[in-house]
């Protein structure tokens, strides 16, 4: 420092120094004697400039210490400084002379002790329960059977390999794997990166959007899985559109990312027994539901059918509902000749009745009165206007005769034709038509014959044909023996059963 004093000026014992030269020395007095320190201390007060330097202190129960972290420093801090916690820094003392401070230049932070972990653990708990992000209503479910299984983990760790065994032997699916490093300062940046990554991925792209994601990780202590505790890995897995399982450590280990996922699985392979069905499981549960269904539709039909007999039990057979019906027919066709020549009959009165009242002879005759009244009242008045009106009237009369016979004539034929199809009708109906298409009528004692029994029994035969009638001798009929219907011939005994040599 000798360099620096000025020589005492005289009267005065004291060298003299400006405010740069003092602060300077000071400065290299601290770089030279401290150089790089490790300070333990509670994390006071932080504030993250706009330009992008940190500033907190670290104090005990009786000083502080200021630090100060530059931009591209605190991008490389693996731990974050927040107030309360007990943290280790590690940085330069140096000094600021525009404020007559030293403070510490801090390039590496790390958390003092598992128990300041756990209470920054828990710190960070509250406020993101505070935001609803470990609600359960939150939780998406699982799909049951995913096409596409994503995996965010270290490629190169056992892990994977327990994941994809698993898979194989339960059900086969296709597996994209994102790596990421599990611990350390990179851990938390690639594995939310990664989260997003997946999510953004489009369904029917070149790589297909996975229907399921697994964040896993092996055991380890809880600095080796603090990645999985930040804040950003936290709310990457909430905001995650995809299903999330995280299975990070063994079953004893809990991280931040378990209370935000869809579902915590205490181990990796408990994660890919939770994303898949068993496939021979599945397989015979199908087969089970489809016996179930078959018995089921057996059953079914086996109960209708039986219903269906219980029913037609009630109901008649086929072969009576037509006895009244036929009973009735053959009761109507009995009664039809008589019906028809009754009818006929009686058309042919009122048609007789009708035409007698339309012959000329008495429409003549009804006209004559009429005539003589005509001529007297003819008489009184004007001989010339009743002249033409005679004729008028005349000629009236002549046409209203013409159309009047002309009317009666085809009235009449109306009616002889209406007579004539009623006695066609009667012809085909009655049996005279039936001989001429080859068949007879055979008569015993007077009475219609229709068994060989009562032709034998009766003393007098007679056939009558369509052309007439011919009368068979008693004498000569008995001679005839009656032809036995066939029968039918006795089916052979079958020969003795010789066995079969098969």
């Amino acid at each position: 420092m000798s360099d620096l004093i000025d020589d005492p000026q005289p009267g005065e014992n004291a060298p003299e120094f400006t405010v740069s030269e003092i602060s300077g020395a000071l400065k290299k007095t601290i770089e030279g004697a401290f150089g790089r320190v490790r300070v333990r201390g509670e994390v006071g007060r932080v504030m993250l400039a706009r330009s992008g330097h940190l500033y907190f202190d670290v104090k005990d129960d009786r000083s502080v210490l200021a630090a100060v972290s530059w931009k591209g420093q605190v991008s490389r801090l693996s731990i974050k400084p927040e107030e309360g916690m007990e943290v280790i820094v590690t940085g330069k003392l140096t000094t600021f002379g525009s404020q007559s401070k030293y403070q510490l230049n801090v390039d590496d932070v790390v958390v003092a002790g598992e128990g300041a972990l756990m209470a920054m653990l828990e710190k960070r708990k509250k406020v993101l329960a505070a935001e609803g992000l470990f609600a359960p209503e939150r939780k998406k479910k699982l799909p049951f059977l995913p096409e596409v299984i994503g995996v965010v983990t270290s490629p190169s760790g056992a892990v994977i390999r327990d994941i994809l065994h698993r898979l194989r032997d339960r059900f086969p699916r296709k597996v994209l794997i994102w790596p990421v490093a599990v611990q350390g300062e990179a851990c938390a940046p690639q594995v939310a990166a990664a989260i997003e990554g997946f999510n953004r991925m489009q369904p029917g792209g070149a790589l297909t959007r996975p229907d399921l994601l697994i964040v896993a990780r092996g055991g380890g202590s809880i600095e080796d899985l603090w990645g999985f505790n930040e804040e950003i890995v936290a709310r990457a897995a909430a905001a995650s559109d995809i299903p999330l399982i995280s299975a990070v450590g063994h079953e004893t280990d809990t991280t931040l990312i378990d209370y935000v996922s869809d579902l915590r699985a205490p181990t990796p392979t408990a994660a890919a027994e939770h994303a898949v069905p068993v496939r021979l499981e599945l397989l015979a549960w199908t087969e089970e539901q489809g016996t179930r269904l078959t018995r089921s539709l057996e059953q079914a039909l086996t109960q209708r059918g039986q219903r269906l007999r219980d029913l037609a039990r009630a109901l008649p057979r086929v072969e009576t509902l037509l006895d009244n019906p036929r009973q009735r027919l053959d009761t109507v066709s009995h009664k039809l000749p008589a019906a028809l020549r009754s009818m006929t009959q009686t058309r042919r009165v009122k048609l007789t009745e009708a035409s007698a009242g339309l012959r000329p002879r008495v429409l003549t005759a009804r006209l004559a009165p009429m005539r003589d009244r005509l001529g007297m009242v003819a008489s009184r008045l004007d001989p010339d206007r009743i002249t033409d009106a005679n004729k008028r009237r005349t000629v009236e009369i002549t046409g209203l005769s013409a159309r009047l016979d002309r009317a009666f004539l085809a009235n009449t034929k109306r009616h002889v034709d209406r007579l004539s199809s009623l006695e066609r009708m009667r012809q085909t109906l009655g049996y005279t038509e039936t001989l001429k298409r080859g068949y007879a009528v055979v008569r015993g004692d007077g009475d219609v014959v229709t068994t060989q029994v009562a032709a034998a029994q009766a003393k007098s035969l007679e056939i009558e044909f369509a052309d007439g009638r011919l009368a068979l001798d008693r004498a000569a009929t008995s001679a005839v023996k009656p032809i036995k219907p066939a029968t039918k011939p006795k089916p052979k005994k079958d020969a003795p059963d010789q066995g079969s040599l098969f």
